[in-house]
């Protein structure tokens, strides 16, 4: 997909600290990833937990601070932002929670917490404007205009997951990070879910990066898919080039595990059988090594970069593709 890229993230590094049996650690969550969005499109970013997704997510939207790297938004750097930069990032850049509960406040009706951006930046010039804007939002993710009154006990998951929704789109954004926002679901009502937010997308000219561990889920929206292990990306390309011919062994264990609607066929055990490695003993070369069936000398002693290996456009981090 062609267009101006609205969201630039580049050799982002964030690390915590935490304790662990008495003594202190710096876990490097994400170490080095590079991505980027253009207008319109849809960037998956898959993974299984701990891989560092969620992380890069939040550090797009300023809940984790980096270490080091670039996230820019239509050419502005929002590491250390602030002023006019900040507000208009926070405007147009917003997110939807994995957890719908545990992300609307359960002391205010969904209509406040909808209108919550507008309130703060002073977008309504009257009490009618304000209940018209949160009416409309609501129709727009499939809730009733009523739904402004209740709070989020009164909800189902669903609802409450395009509450969440509704109030990442007032007002209109230009990119959503949507962080497993349908995982918590149903899967009836995860496919509503996914169906309304591609819908919000052509309805919006919305740009997406949707966050994910489910390559199948990750498949029916995204345009392009970034794949991480232990914070690092080790696999980019268009989705359909990455689910018909995966080329790094780890993304190819994620396809072979995406469940086929077969019950006389056996799921793919494509992994290895041994755990991955621990964050408070990262191993010195390729992260992946241990659980590899391909790896070699080389991926034990040198950490493989992403670069080209197709002219399709394909980065892959790996010494023997």
């Amino acid at each position: 997909m062609s267009g101006d890229v609205v969201l630039d993230v580049r050799d982002l590094r964030v690390s915590f600290s935490v304790r662990r049996a008495g003594r202190k650690y710096r876990v490097q969550a994400v170490d080095g990833a590079s991505l980027s969005v253009v207008e319109g499109e849809v960037l998956g970013i898959v993974g299984e937990s701990g891989c560092g997704k969620t992380t890069v997510g939040r550090s797009i939207v300023g809940l984790a601070r980096p270490d080091s790297g670039a996230i820019r938004f239509k050419g502005a750097d929002l590491i250390g932002a602030g002023g006019a930069t900040l507000r208009e990032m926070r405007l147009n850049v917003r997110m939807v929670f994995q957890d719908p509960y545990a992300s609307l406040n359960p002391r205010r009706v969904i209509g406040d917490s909808v209108a919550e951006a507008g309130d703060i930046n002073g977008m309504f010039g009257s009490r009618a404007e304000r209940s018209a804007a949160i009416a409309a939002t609501l129709t727009a993710v499939g809730l009733d205009p009523s739904f402004a009154t209740r709070y989020p006990y009164e909800l189902s998951g669903g609802q409450r997951q395009r509450a969440g929704i509704a109030r990442a789109i007032l007002p209109t954004p230009s990119v959503v990070i949507a962080d497993e926002p349908v995982s918590a679901l149903d899967v009836s009502v995860q496919a509503q879910v996914l169906n309304l937010m591609m819908d919000l997308r052509e309805q919006l000219k919305l740009s997406m990066v949707f966050i994910s561990h489910d390559l199948g889920v990750i498949g029916q929206i995204s345009n392009r898919v970034a794949v991480m292990y232990m914070g690092r990306i080790v696999e980019q390309a268009g989705t359909r080039t990455v689910l018909d011919g995966p080329l790094h062994p780890y993304t190819r264990s994620l396809v072979a595990a995406i469940p086929r609607p077969d019950p006389s066929r056996r799921i793919v055990a494509a992994i290895e059988a041994s755990e991955p490695p621990s964050q408070f003993a990262r191993p010195r070369g390729c992260a992946y090594a241990a659980r590899c069936p391909i790896a070699s000398d080389r991926c034990l002693a040198d950490v493989p970069q992403l670069r080209p290996a197709a002219e399709d456009g394909r980065l892959v981090a790996c010494h023997n593709v």
